[in-house]
């Protein structure tokens, strides 16, 4: 059957489109390739690490990828990425490091005798899977990424183990110590919550607001004791399509030297080992690093193997990020190119300060890396040598930065197309506040982020105390400065402090035209302490590393402070005295090209739709085929669907087989099934969507066609609705009633507002509404014109229980005054209050239809109700167990059980007039006997035991 429209018609469906007055949703009906996962624990000198293996169904063998989670995390922080690899062609081995998730052991910050050492045995099981590609005997093909922590440790596996062939590590370290202790001021903040992670309930640190929690318990003294061997024993279950379970693989190694039972350590020092607390605790207690403690995280940091990392990396570091810096990845970058191995270097808009991860943007830059080197894919597009994400402006429908990316064919590094900003240069002297407090607020973990990326609009969080700072301004620029890199300034600093010394904390910012209105980029400071300041000592300091825009007539502004929240400063109070001796060094990396912001694609792409929509029916349409008469018998009855089916294109079977029902006026209708039942294509049949392939459906007697008239009488809430977040609720809704076209006064906005009950909140703007308030809103916009059949597609969706309640309330209410309402929903406990009938659909077809009352009284389970008195008024007692047993046992009763109500009692062959008989002869003192089934069990009996 062809439809034709006249070409009218045609145009204006194409303005139609072009005025983007619709709503358009996709369906696909190709599930993504199936990825099999096998979870397995692997036994390393007495410590058992937590895997999962990920394969697809691909044939032959495939290169292979480890990732490595964030610091407190564990191995399910990377599952999404890890499925996503599987199913692009490679074999993807996951795991929780010691001390993390279910592993057991202690923390060791990515020890090479412990945590690097357990990479190597994973790549041990690795090189005797059939599937794994190798390069030659037990060396398998392989990559490691990961973030943070997992970034690391990619890092430190290709510096100790040769077999692994690319890297993509993420927002991570080169050298731990200089990230907690730079330039040898102790950063508090970030080492607290560490240790706090690292000691409590598994409170990970992941990009945003110090993340969610892992899954491990923390290790106790001695977890697992050692087998004496450095064997490796998998024990495995696949989870995958097939649940089998493997058999057990040995990987073998050389014992970790003096691998033994762990020296006591404090119970405060929770899953860290004992040396780690001890450093920890010592730098925390004197406010400072010691040598011992820098020498420690050195050698656990991947720097201390820098000339050993010659494999291809993709180097991707956050610039909201107060942790792990800018300049960690450009001792990265620097120190991989001087070895010869291709580098590509990517600052996110995100970090560990939170702000946009653009972690879909990363994960595939990272596919195609491992493409590149592991596949050895000559075609694949690695990006650029250096790409960094620029602010675009503000997204009008979400209040979110936008971004844009500029692009370099070469690192430019923290140095490049340097210019000079004249300062003034008048010596400021400031004091050290007694205990370091109050201190100055520049980033603060998991709140600075999203402001940082706003920092180029004049958005910035920052907080220097009057006394406590020196401050010298550049004169206003006269044209736009980006800033792409670590700006640098020569100053001389004098200290009145005893042993001689300043911590000093710098910082430039962007100062608006009025001088008052102050943007701190990126929400960063650089930290400095210099020794033998008593007489003066002339020192350069680097700035953070930042890309940031001044524009035309703001002007830079350098500030030293004697305090900062996230450092230890000095407890004893002291004069500082700063004074430029030279000007403001910024960085421009003149080679870098940036891209215009992004459209969004309804810009170009609805008079596209628009155009092409209107070509496809001015050329293909055929002579409309004559809709069937309307039927006047059925004119009063809201639906009635008959011989119903539907199969996609490509399908392998019916989503909808003969389906045939009829709803009344005035009725509440269930819609039930599990997933896959054929719900949803049922009700976008309905609404003229989508078109049946056999059968039809009647809306008060008119067969249901798209645009058929009589779909003005039917109101529809399907997937959630839309509306403009600037804009009041009312608004929105005057906003799509006139998109329809209809008479004002025929919108009857009043009494849909009225059964909504929105009250007050519909004259606030939509983006301060909750999710029940928003609910509510598309529900009084889908009873606009009080729609005669009302249908809803979950509407409960994300509502808490109050708000659950009030949604059923509002659905009753409108069934009150005679229409009917469809509602599809998986709480059946809210669908056994507030429907009076009930749909059940499964594998397409229909189950069953009817009222609930009949659904769920169909049971075989019986509530004997009992007299609690005699008729003189005693109290009975209860019944004896020794009764209760007697019923049960009687002939064709499966059980009887004692309940609060009453006596259940399962039938298996006898009746409930049966039941009864015998009851009187054994002289229970029943009061009545009735159905006991909720839908729940209703509904678990009539799909057979499917979940909903």
């Amino acid at each position: 059957m062809r439809l034709r429209l006249p070409r009218w018609a045609a145009v204006t469906a194409a303005l139609t489109v072009l005025a983007g007055a619709g709503t358009w949703t996709a369906v696909a009906s190709d599930d993504p390739p199936p990825v099999h996962r096998a979870d397995r624990t692997l036994d390393v000198d007495g410590v058992r690490l937590d895997t999962s293996y990920f394969t697809g169904d691909d044939d032959g063998r495939r290169p292979a990828v480890l990732l490595g989670h964030g610091f407190g995390g564990s191995k399910d922080d990377v599952r999404a990425q890890a499925e996503g690899l599987a199913r692009e062609g490679y074999a993807v081995l996951t795991w929780s490091a010691r001390g993390f998730g279910a592993s057991t052991g202690e923390i060791g910050l990515n020890d090479p005798e412990h945590e690097v050492r357990d990479v190597s045995r994973l790549i041990d099981w690795l090189a005797d899977r059939p599937e794994v590609l190798l390069d030659k005997a037990g060396d398998p093909r392989v990559g490691v990424s990961g973030a943070s922590y997992g970034g690391a440790i990619s890092l430190l596996a290709a510096g100790h183990d040769p077999r692994v062939d690319a890297i993509a590590p993420r927002i991570t370290y080169w050298n731990l110590a200089d990230a907690l202790f730079p330039d040898g001021v102790f950063k508090k903040l970030w080492a607290g919550i560490f240790f706090s992670a690292g000691n409590g309930a598994g409170e990970g640190i992941r990009p945003g607001a110090g993340d969610g929690p892992g899954t491990g318990d923390a290790p106790g003294a001695g977890d697992g004791s050692a087998t004496g061997g450095a064997s490796a024993t998998y024990t495995a279950t696949d989870t995958a399509t097939d649940t089998a379970t493997d058999t057990a693989t040995t990987v073998t190694g050389k014992a970790p030297a003096g691998s033994g039972s762990a020296p006591a350590k404090p119970p405060a020092c929770g899953r860290f080992t004992a040396e780690l607390c001890s450093l920890y605790q010592r730098v925390a207690v004197a406010g400072k690093p010691d040598g011992a403690a820098r020498a420690l995280l050195e050698a656990r940091s991947p720097s201390a193997v820098g000339d050993r990392i010659k494999v291809p990396a993709l180097l991707v570091q956050g610039q909201s990020d107060s942790l792990f810096t800018l300049a960690q990845s450009d001792a990265m970058a620097r120190t991989l190119a001087a070895n010869g191995a291709p580098v590509a270097v990517d600052w996110t808009s995100g970090g560990h300060d939170g702000g946009d991860q653009e972690a879909e943007r990363v994960e595939r830059r990272v596919g195609a890396w491992f493409d590149r080197w592991l596949k050895k894919d000559a075609s694949a597009d690695t990006g650029p040598a250096f790409r960094v994400s620029r602010t675009g402006g503000v997204d009008s429908t979400n209040g979110r930065a936008t971004t844009r990316a500029a692009t370099a064919d070469r690192y430019p590094g923290l140095a490049s197309g340097t210019t000079d900003v004249p300062l003034d240069g008048a010596p400021r002297t400031f004091a050290n506040p007694p205990g370091g407090a109050p201190p100055a607020v520049s980033a603060v973990p998991g709140l600075g982020g999203g402001l940082s990326g706003l920092s180029s609009l004049g958005v910035g969080l920052s907080l220097d105390f009057p006394g406590q700072h020196a401050r010298f301004d550049a004169k206003p620029q006269t044209g736009t400065l980006r800033i792409t890199g670590a700006p640098t300034v020569r100053v001389k600093v004098t200290s009145t402090a005893a042993d001689g010394s300043a911590v000093l904390f710098a910082k430039v910012y962007d100062v608006g035209p009025d001088g008052r209105q102050q943007v701190l980029p990126a929400q960063l400071v650089a930290p400095v302490r210099v020794e033998d300041a008593r007489n003066g000592r002339s020192v350069t300091l680097t700035l953070p590393a930042i890309d940031h825009e001044v524009e035309a007539g703001h002007r830079l502004r350098l500030v030293v402070a004697a305090t900062d929240l996230g450092y230890a400063s000095p407890a004893a109070p002291a004069a500082y005295t700063v004074a430029v001796e030279g000007p403001l060094t910024v960085p421009t990396a003149p080679g870098l090209t940036t891209r215009a912001a992004a459209l969004p694609w309804w810009v170009w792409g609805l008079p596209l739709i628009g155009l092409a929509v209107a070509a496809v029916l001015l050329l293909t349409a055929r002579r409309r085929t004559a809709a069937p008469a309307p039927d006047p018998e059925l004119a009063a009855v809201p639906l009635v669907i008959t011989g119903l089916s539907k199969k996609y294109k490509g399908g392998e079977r019916y989503s909808v087989k003969d389906l045939s029902f009829r709803v009344e006026q005035g009725q509440v209708l269930g819609l039930l099934g599990p997933n896959g039942a054929g719900k949803t294509t049922t009700l976008r049949m309905l609404m003229g969507l989508i078109a049946p392939d056999e059968g039809e459906i009647r809306v008060f007697g008119q067969a249901i066609r798209p645009g058929a008239p009589v779909l003005s009488r039917v109101g529809a809430f399907v997937e959630g609705a839309g509306f403009l977040p600037h804009l009041s609720g009312r608004e929105n809704l005057d906003l799509y009633w006139k998109a329809t076209g209809r008479p004002a006064g025929d919108a009857h906005v009043d009494e849909a507002l009225r059964i909504a009950n929105l009250g007050g909140a519909l004259e606030r703007a939509v983006r301060t509404y909750s999710q029940g308030m928003r609910q509510r809103l598309a529900l009084a916009q889908a009873m606009l014109g009080l729609p005669d059949l009302l249908i809803l597609d979950e509407p409960t969706n994300g509502l808490d229980p109050p708000q659950i309640r009030e949604m059923r309330e509002v659905m009753i209410r409108y069934a009150a005054g005679g229409r009917t309402v469809i509602v599809s929903s998986h709480l059946l406990a809210e669908v056994e209050q507030s429907c009076t009938h009930l749909v059940v659909m499964d594998r397409g077809q229909l189950v069953q239809a009817g009222p609930v009352a009949e659904i769920t009284g169909s049971g075989d389970t019986l509530l004997v109700t009992l007299a609690e008195r005699t008729p003189d008024g005693a109290p009975l007692p209860v019944l004896p167990d020794a009764l209760v047993e007697k019923i049960g046992a009687l002939p064709g009763v499966g059980s009887a059980a004692r309940t609060d109500a009453g006596l259940l009692v399962r039938l298996d062959g006898a009746d409930a007039t049966a039941l009864i008989g015998e009851l009187v002869r054994l002289d229970v003192p029943l009061t009545g006997v009735g159905p006991h089934r909720r839908l729940e069990d209703a509904f678990l009996t009539l799909i057979g035991g499917g979940a909903a």
